[in-house]
């Protein structure tokens, strides 16, 4: 069964984020802020790559959408970033209606006849080096389901949330279902809709869905520009700076190094 994981990075949509802007040329320069973008670049390259690099099963898709109008400087970071990194693909688009414009990214990626397993995936977040492989088989799992539904939500709920700082990583263990990370849609072959086209806190509202406890399957990235952080009375989070055995799990466990991390934040 064909997997591809979806990752918006910067990408000028119309809609899908919590901040809003009156135009488009704000939105775009929100997006390729300095200060901004260099956060974002850290934590794709300290936090999201790692785990996906390192998969058991490497037979997957890792599309990656930008806006078209990226300033070069940036496309090269990005394009050297995942140069060692055979599953990424770049898809570059105009800015668009964000449901629609995710939609056909992940289609172009996609053998419409065949059935296929779709995760999302945030630009500062991390899975588990075994996710894809555990996917597929909690896919074969409830086969049952799937020939019946065009859309079945899969869903793993324990996992870490972090911060990488220059001292290392500042973590805490968190069981919370739907956040959209380690989250998947099976879709049937012909359907044309995609995991995109639900927002992941309501996935269960549209298909049905089976939710996993075990094992902690992901890493929630938090940080200053996390787009849900934006908003007027956000409680800051304090989150405590993990021991060197917890060091260890996150090597094992999601791939992510804490020296690489203190190195990239120093």
């Amino acid at each position: 069964m064909q997997v591809i994981g979806f990752c918006r990075f910067s990408y000028p949509a119309e809609g899908g984020f919590q901040v809003e802007h009156d135009r488009l040329e704000d939105r775009i320069a929100y997006l390729y802020a300095p200060e901004r973008i260099e956060e974002r670049f850290k934590h794709f390259e300290t936090i999201c790559l790692p785990g996906l690099r390192a998969q058991t099963d490497p037979d997957f898709t890792f599309v990656i959408l930008i806006g078209e109008m990226m300033p070069e400087v940036y496309i090269e970071r990005l394009l050297a970033l995942v140069e060692d990194f055979p599953q990424a693909m770049i898809a570059p688009r105009a800015p668009g209606p964000h449901r629609k414009v995710c939609q056909e990214v992940i289609n172009s990626a996609r053998d419409l006849d065949q059935p296929c397993l779709e995760f999302r995936h945030d630009d500062d977040d991390a899975v588990a080096v075994d996710f894809v492989e555990t996917l597929r088989a909690a896919a074969r799992d409830v086969a049952p389901l799937l020939r019946k539904n065009r859309l079945v939500g899969l869903d793993w709920n324990r996992g870490w949330v972090a911060r990488p700082s220059v001292d290392g990583i500042h973590a805490e263990q968190i069981v919370n279902p739907y956040w959209g990370v380690a989250q998947a849609v099976a879709v049937k072959p012909g359907v044309k809709q995609s995991i995109m086209n639900f927002g992941h806190l309501k996935l269960n509202q549209f298909m049905p869905t089976v939710t996993f406890t075990q094992p902690e399957m992901y890493v929630r990235g938090h940080n200053d520009h996390n787009d849900s952080r934006q908003k007027k009375h956000v409680k800051p989070v304090q989150l405590p700076l993990v021991d060197a055995e917890t060091e260890r799990m996150f090597r094992e466990r999601f791939a992510i190094d804490a020296d690489h991390v203190r190195r990239v934040f120093g």
